[in-house]
């Protein structure tokens, strides 16, 4: 039977965690502002405590009996009722901007093109196990590539797409073969510094990428001979551009390379063992990965036909990676969600707008204690 815990061990972190989240927003917020994160720290600490891995609460005891119902029932029943829910989903999305003004319509954007980022990083962080602080570099390489090909070249949109693709994944291939085989910090340190060292030439090449004044009058897409133009016709873009981004992340994660990767993740030395190449497919990963970044980072510069180092910073790439965390790595419905929550909230509370990074570490501090797996990650079995 189990016993139950000590009072002490129990309440510990219900009184702490508030407490310290609250000293940690007191300079920046005031009195005021630090009793309203008291409280609110306090609320999430609660409802942490329900959804604790293994603790007996009602939401887990509705979730062991829905699973429990889920695999009484036939595989295919299952995937079919995916595929509508699915199918609902996108029919969903594809309507609703449609009874929306054109502010939501931009925030529903930015979430889209954000989707994209995060499942790319995904590749890298979630599937591989590599930490990869400087994402936003290949993030910039595609936008530049596409903006610096359009103005000086007048290559069109669909052309610079693929353009700035295979630019970003020959930097990531040059970055990857030197760099691949440290592990652990040392990688991530590596890519640190590779995100700020490219901010910096961007920011210092005049000549090639118009220094802090940026590139303007890029070239916007064209479908059939229609410029597009309104917050309306990007968001369809980012939309067909998600999902089939979501449709390929499906696919590599459940081919033999996604378990792989899964493998190298769980245990490099143990994958190499078994006789998979681990350099080879890191590279793979890494290099896929950042072609997602240079997608959107051309979408970007079509989007808003210019671009600057300002848009490229280190913030980009915690959040970025902050998705993949909250959501759970490997995750993609929960990669997904996150991505919808960090830019939509910080869009509903702009009066807070200056107390990001302290949400942001407060939010994966309490991830990391309650939900280690992330919002929608899968529990893995102690046996």
């Amino acid at each position: 039977m189990a016993s139950f815990p000590r009072p002490i061990k129990a309440y510990t972190s219900l009184v702490l965690i508030p407490v310290w989240a609250a000293l940690l927003a007191l300079p920046f917020a005031g009195i005021g502002g630090a009793g309203r994160v008291l409280l609110l720290s306090l609320l999430v600490v609660l409802l942490g405590k329900f959804i604790r891995r293994g603790s007996p609460s009602p939401l887990a005891a509705a979730q062991g009996f829905l699973s429990r119902l889920a695999s009484a029932r036939p595989r295919a029943s299952s995937a079919l009722r995916s595929r509508w829910a699915g199918a609902l989903l996108l029919l969903v999305l594809v309507i609703l901007p449609l009874g929306l003004n054109d502010y939501f319509r931009d925030v529903m954007t930015l979430t889209g093109m954000y989707v994209v980022l995060a499942l790319g990083l995904n590749l890298v962080v979630g599937q591989t196990g590599l930490l990869n602080l400087g994402y936003v570099a290949f993030y910039a390489t595609g936008a530049y590539a596409y903006a610096i090909l359009s103005t000086t070249l007048g290559v069109s949109f669909w052309p610079g797409l693929a353009a700035g693709a295979v630019a970003a994944a020959l930097f990531a291939l040059l970055v990857g073969l030197p760099t691949l085989r440290l592990r652990g910090d040392y990688f991530a340190i590596v890519t640190l510094g590779l995100g700020e060292i490219t901010r910096i030439v961007l920011n210092n090449g005049d000549a090639v990428t118009g220094g802090p004044n940026g590139i303007s009058n890029i070239g916007r897409p064209v479908v059939a001979g229609y410029t597009l133009h309104s917050t309306l016709d990007f968001y369809y873009l980012i939309l067909t551009l998600a999902v089939i981004t979501v449709f390929a992340m499906r696919r590599l994660v459940d081919s033999r390379i996604g378990r792989a990767w899964l493998a190298i993740r769980e245990d490099a030395v143990a994958a190499e063992a078994m006789g998979i190449d681990t350099f080879r497919l890191k590279l793979l990963a890494f290099v896929l990965g950042s072609a997602w970044a240079g997608l959107a980072g051309v979408f970007f510069a079509a989007k808003m036909a210019f671009v600057s180092p300002e848009s490229f910073t280190f913030f980009e790439s915690v959040l970025i990676l902050c998705m993949v965390v909250l959501g759970g790595m490997g995750s993609i419905p929960g990669i997904i969600l996150a991505a919808v929550l960090l830019i939509v909230l910080p869009e509903l509370f702009r009066d807070f707008q200056d107390y990001r990074m302290v949400a942001f570490g407060m939010a994966l501090v309490l991830m990391m204690i309650f939900r280690p797996q992330g919002l929608l990650g899968r529990i893995r079995s102690s046996s």
